[in-house]
């Protein structure tokens, strides 16, 4: 096989297919996968699955069984496809979540109509990340119809609850062993970062809640009671003057975006107590309090740090402050991740991006986290990135949508990167 007429081939084999890839990305967006609270996971794993399985892959579907997220009435289902090569390795997986948050208001399309106009595709999900499944899956049936035998192995992946964590999606697939370091070399994930840049990781998370307990009294006699709230303000004051300064001057050297995400972070996510608000009216000192906070730490940082400096920061205030009673409770913990500068996957991806697009990739990191932080930690895989269509601002945003021209971009540029990663053997390894 002439590698060069392999490429032209695979690459005239999109620009065939680019129709019918907007049409099935359209198709996509036509359900409305909103989560949460996880709505019409099953028929779009379905529709994901028939045409899997038109495009030659073998099918399985994977409820995720035994977690509470999984019912009856809003089934956690993901599709995996799978098509064998000469060889089970190297295997390349490929993953994109199907679920999507809620539309919101501000639209002036509809947000489940999947409408193509001016060469861009709108809708939830149009690429965040619907657009980047249908990449997926037409990267390797490009390779399929340009008559091209693959030496590895290609696994393509639909997945529920990225927007909630992932646990019932990637998670579920790499504690079952679908995505594996004894299955799988290296995994894509297409979300959209623009068509150019390729992401490396993203940093950690730390989502924890502090409860501060007082003594109810009644309203009229507040001197009576001890109120929690007024104990909440103080440690939010305290966090103003001390913490915040202080992660402002952190900075990380991984390059993640946008430029002011390189630093330390933290965010107050919802506080509640005392009295509701919506409810009717009780004349007492508020007996609690509870502030649940989004701490996004760097890889430099490291989580043990991160958490003794929160309780480091409220033994001072419980100190100053007598009678200030708390506790904390974590909520969530997601260690940062980064890949490997030599990884073969990112070697594939730049030149694939370069050929394409004729210009070098930009390497990047998220804000945020996605499903790479399940592929590390759970599948020990250190070989995993994130490219796909789409541009990151637009994602979660009214009018949301996707170029065509960028679809059909990325589609290329994943179809090269998959002959890259698994023709001819021995790729991964050079």
């Amino acid at each position: 096989m002439s590698f060069p007429s392999a490429i032209d081939r695979v690459l005239e084999a999109v620009d065939a297919a680019a129709a019918e890839i907007v049409d099935f990305t359209a198709a996509l967006i036509r359900i409305p996968t909103i989560n949460p609270p996880g709505d019409a996971y099953e028929p779009c794993a379905r529709v994901i699955g028939a045409r899997l399985e038109q495009c030659g892959f073998d099918v399985s579907y994977v409820a995720a069984e035994g977690l509470p997220e999984h019912t009856s009435t809003l089934p956690r289902v993901n599709v995996v496809g799978s098509r064998r090569g000469r060889m089970p390795r190297p295997n390349l997986h490929l993953n994109g979540h199907f679920d999507v948050v809620p539309a919101g208001r501000g639209w002036t399309v509809d947000p489940f109509g999947g409408v193509v106009r001016d060469g861009r595709l709108y809708g939830r999900g149009a690429c965040d990340m619907k657009a980047g499944l249908a990449a997926a899956i037409y990267a390797v049936e490009a390779i399929r119809r340009a008559g091209i035998a693959l030496e590895g192995s290609v696994d393509v992946s639909g997945t529920v609850d990225e927007e909630s964590g992932g646990f019932a999606g990637v998670a579920y697939l790499t504690r079952q062993g679908w995505i594996s370091a004894d299955r799988t070399d290296a995994v894509i994930i297409p979300e959209p970062l623009n068509v150019d840049r390729i992401c490396i990781g993203h940093r950690g998370v730390y989502w924890f809640e502090v409860t501060t307990r007082g003594r109810i009294g009644h309203g009229s006699m507040p001197f009576l009671g001890v109120n929690a709230i007024d104990h909440m303000g103080l440690i939010l004051d305290r966090i103003r003057r001390e913490l915040i300064p202080a992660l402002a001057l952190r900075e990380t050297e991984v390059p993640v975006v946008p430029p002011l995400a390189r630093h330390a972070t933290l965010n107050i996510n919802g506080i509640a107590g005392g009295q509701p608000v919506d409810g009717i009216q009780t004349p007492c000192v508020a007996d609690w309090c509870t502030a649940i906070f989004d701490r996004r730490f760097l890889l430099e940082e490291g989580f043990d740090a991160t958490k003794a400096e929160i309780e480091a920061l409220l033994e001072r205030e419980a100190a100053h402050t007598p009678g200030l009673s708390y506790e904390v409770r974590d909520r969530m913990v997601v260690h940062p991740v980064r890949t490997p500068s030599t990884s073969p996957v990112i070697g594939a991806l730049e030149r694939s991006i370069q050929r394409v697009l004729g210009r070098p990739a930009e390497h990047i990191a998220s804000p945020g986290t996605y499903d790479h932080k399940h592929v590390d930690r759970i599948a020990g895989i250190p070989h995993c990135v994130a490219y796909g269509p789409g541009i990151l601002d637009l994602a979660h945003q009214p009018d949301e949508w996707c170029s065509i021209d960028d679809l059909i971009n990325a589609t290329k540029v994943l179809a090269l990167a998959v002959l890259d990663l698994t023709t001819p053997p021995g790729s991964l390894g050079r």
